[in-house]
């Protein structure tokens, strides 16, 4: 039986980032990832889907010199997002946290990125092997050691085991199972048809004259659904990201209300497919001017099935790992990604890093405490925000924006949690609205899982 110290299954942001930490440190570490095809990546590798767009903390929260990641990788520096109700709306020129970023943030190629990140962990001398599968693991807690049996029937010994599958979590959750109590297992509580959002987005060609190239733009309230909504992230060229996040499985009679949702018409017996909103978002925005399908056409060789791509986002607040059983788990399996902001890798590769030093150590026991001290603000905000807007519905959005702007233009830090009194009363009351919120997921409260209630 082949043996390694610490084995990783996933080879995305996460799991690359904990190969590479782990190797850096003399551990002996093997990343297994199932390998799938893209348009623009020659060969398998990880599920590289995302809109791909970086803030400027958010570097420092990957814990990365900018200055390193390759000129191929970026692909647009970042001034603003625009953040467009049905009838109102707000720009954002800074985020208000400090950075040692220069710009508000860029636009990255995301295979480019997960692939620079491997190559990286191989250069430390972690192995990377892409088309192998991992299906079941049996973990014996008198070491604790664990025993991986590969999908081609190969076997694997580990010390340490780190989780980095995604949000889809087809490995995490049977692994996490095993030391769970049967009346609340990781299965029912990270279940991913409740658990995460389904996204879709097109890469498509835009006029010149139609394409903001250092904007960021997110549409609010034109399509029902918790934390759903369309976006359009600048790409190279004149290349763009047009995508869209909703729940899993909603239904059209869910909707108590659809004649107030731009994106919904009167005739629709079921909710959009993603195709169909993109191009209704479309028309919205530009079809006055152009003809869709001829001005904006898809671009066949980006993503993962010619110029299209659908993926999952974890929607859910995170986990702590059974880190007693020589377990972590990092990423968007661990549920540090979010449907509210679209994505996270870079609290992704933050969390993998962790999980590789410290079990590179021997010191995989402060792991859950790690993570919380490294990238706890940042979920917090994402968690408080999420259930802030939560049941909102179009005219909330509308009103939450022009709120926004008048705080925006009373406030030259730029960032709306530090509101001026001339914002008036309901600048202040969503301010306060924020601070209530947030005080009930302070101190780790955000966590869903806590590692006390594994049976270990």
């Amino acid at each position: 039986m082949e043996r390694t110290d610490v084995a990783v299954v996933g080879g995305g942001p996460a799991g690359t980032a904990a190969a590479l930490q782990a190797a850096q440190r003399g551990a002996d570490v093997v990343v297994f990832e199932k390998g799938v095809p893209r348009e623009d990546r020659d060969g398998p590798g990880p599920d590289s889907t995302d809109a791909a767009g970086m803030l400027d903390y958010w570097v420092d929260i990957m814990d990365v010199d900018y200055r390193e990641i390759p000129d191929e990788v970026i692909l647009q520096e970042l001034e603003d997002v625009d953040f467009i109700g049905p009838t109102a709306s707000c720009t954002l020129g800074r985020t208000g946290i400090d950075s040692s970023y220069p710009h508000f943030g860029f636009a990255f190629h995301r295979a480019r990125m997960d692939d620079w990140w491997r190559e990286k962990a191989e250069d430390a001398g972690a192995e990377y092997r892409v088309g192998t599968s991992v299906g079941t693991v049996e973990t014996d807690l008198s070491g604790p050691t664990h025993h991986l049996t590969l999908a081609d029937g190969g076997e694997v010994e580990a010390d340490y085991l780190v989780l980095a599958d995604g949000p889809q979590r087809t490995v995490t959750n049977r692994v996490l199972d095993q030391f769970t109590p049967e009346d609340r297992s990781i299965t029912d509580v990270l279940a991913s048809t409740d658990a995460n959002h389904i996204a879709y987005q097109e890469y498509r060609r835009f006029p010149e004259d139609a394409f903001d190239d250092d904007t960021l733009k997110f549409w609010w309230g034109v399509m029902p659904g918790e934390t759903a909504y369309p976006w359009v992230f600048p790409n190279d060229g004149t290349v763009a990201r047009v995508g869209l996040t909703m729940p899993i499985g909603m239904d059209i009679d869910d909707v108590e209300n659809p004649e107030e949702y731009d994106l919904l018409r009167p005739d629709d017996e079921e909710i959009p497919r993603g195709g169909e909103y993109i191009r209704r978002l479309l028309e919205r925005e530009y079809g006055d001017e152009y003809d869709i399908e001829e001005d904006f056409p898809i671009v066949e060789d980006r993503g993962k099935t010619k110029g299209t791509e659908t993926y999952p986002i974890s929607s859910t607040r995170p986990i702590d790992s059974p880190t007693a059983a020589n377990v972590a788990v990092a990423g968007g399996a661990m549920g540090t990604t979010s449907a509210f902001h679209e994505g996270g890798y870079h609290v992704a590769i933050r969390s993998g890093k962790i999980a590789g030093e410290l079990a590179a150590t021997d010191s995989l026991s402060r792991y859950n405490d790690a993570w919380k001290e490294a990238i706890g603000d940042e979920i917090l905000r994402n968690v408080t925000f999420a259930d802030i807007v939560a049941e909102y519905e179009p005219d909330d959005w509308d009103r939450t924006f022009s709120v926004a702007t008048d705080m925006l233009s009373d406030d030259r830090s730029g960032s709306l949690l530090k509101p001026r009194i001339r914002s008036g009363v309901r600048g202040l009351k969503l301010y306060g609205k924020y601070k209530s919120t947030k005080r009930k997921y302070r101190n780790g409260k955000y966590v869903q899982f806590d590692e006390s209630e594994y049976t270990l």
